[in-house]
């Protein structure tokens, strides 16, 4: 089985056209279905379903794309490690951030990253936890920072930080909010949450079942920067850390009352495929996002970001 072929499957297999895939490979289409072709017969049977759409998958072809991505990335994983030792990393590390995380650490995490790999090139996405760990095991994602991950026996999850959670509200002017606010009397508030499945709002169902305080839901919203509008306009409260809504915090906007008796506090952890070893650049990388928070953690005088 030819590499180029195999590269060839895979790319058309992804995109679901020859068309795609030829811009992405930069070749001709002819040549393209020709190495497809070859491959088919090297191995005695199809692997493609051709419509006037484009072309899916058959069994066969399904099952080999999982080879051939997890072979593929091995030959670029040899590709950079077989590089000098002592060069700066080499190649694309893609991570992918929560939206919340991601206004705390993209900026820094690629200005950083310029700095020290100026041979390399990163790529962030935002997504959802659930959705991030998909992503992790296609492939798409070399790692991430996740929130309350549900465990997948195929990735491995090391602890980040954590973060007292508030109770955010719309800041009436000439009013006084109090600081802290009673788990027990969070029923009060009606809440715009994000819908299911979503790692905080299990977390939020599953300490209000506990303590067996009522969830007054008054909207679902799955975006952080709609839901906060949402709630500056008045529409309702959140329950969020203060660093996902430090840009109204800084226009006055919001305010945040640290809920207590008990304090919920949101755990934040990096995920690591299991089955895919990191590139080094992938790993120099993880290494500068922890230096990060770090030192966010060390210049903090508020006790709400804490490593353990």
């Amino acid at each position: 089985m030819d590499i180029k072929q195999l590269e060839c499957f895979v790319r058309v297999a992804e995109l679901g056209s020859f068309t795609k895939a030829s811009a992405m490979l930069g070749i001709s289409q002819s040549v393209l279905s020709r190495q497809v072709r070859q491959l088919e017969l090297e191995i005695k049977t199809h692997l493609l379903h051709r419509n006037g759409r484009g072309v899916t998958t058959t069994e066969s072809g399904k099952r080999l794309v999982a080879h051939g991505k997890g072979i593929l990335r091995q030959i670029e994983l040899a590709r950079q490690e077989l590089g000098d030792a002592e060069m700066s990393p080499i190649g694309k590390v893609v991570i992918g951030f929560p939206p919340s995380v991601g206004k705390l650490l993209t900026v820094r995490t690629v200005s950083h990253f310029r700095r020290q790999f100026t041979n390399a090139s990163i790529g962030i996405v935002e997504g959802l936890t659930t959705t991030m760990q998909e992503w992790l095991l296609l492939g798409r994602l070399d790692f991430a920072i996740l929130y309350h991950p549900t465990p997948v026996p195929e990735l491995e999850y090391e602890h980040a930080w954590s973060e007292d959670l508030y109770l955010i509200s719309p800041n009436p002017k000439g009013r006084k909010l109090p600081k802290r606010v009673r788990m027990a009397d969070l029923s009060r508030y009606p809440l715009i949450i994000p819908s299911r499945p979503n790692s905080i709002r299990n977390m939020i169902e599953t300490e209000f079942e506990r303590q067996h305080v009522a969830l007054n839901i008054a909207l679902e919203i799955d975006s952080i920067t709609a839901l906060t509008d949402l709630v500056a306009k008045g529409m309702g409260h959140a329950i969020l850390s203060r660093y996902a809504i430090q840009d109204h915090a800084m226009r006055g906007q919001l305010h945040a009352a640290r809920i207590t008796t008990p304090h919920i506090a949101s755990h934040i952890v990096i995920a690591t495929p299991t089955q895919r070893p990191l590139t080094r650049l992938a790993e120099q990388t993880i290494h500068v996002i922890k230096s990060i928070i770090a030192d966010d953690i060390a210049n903090s005088s508020d006790p709400d970001l804490y490593p353990v």
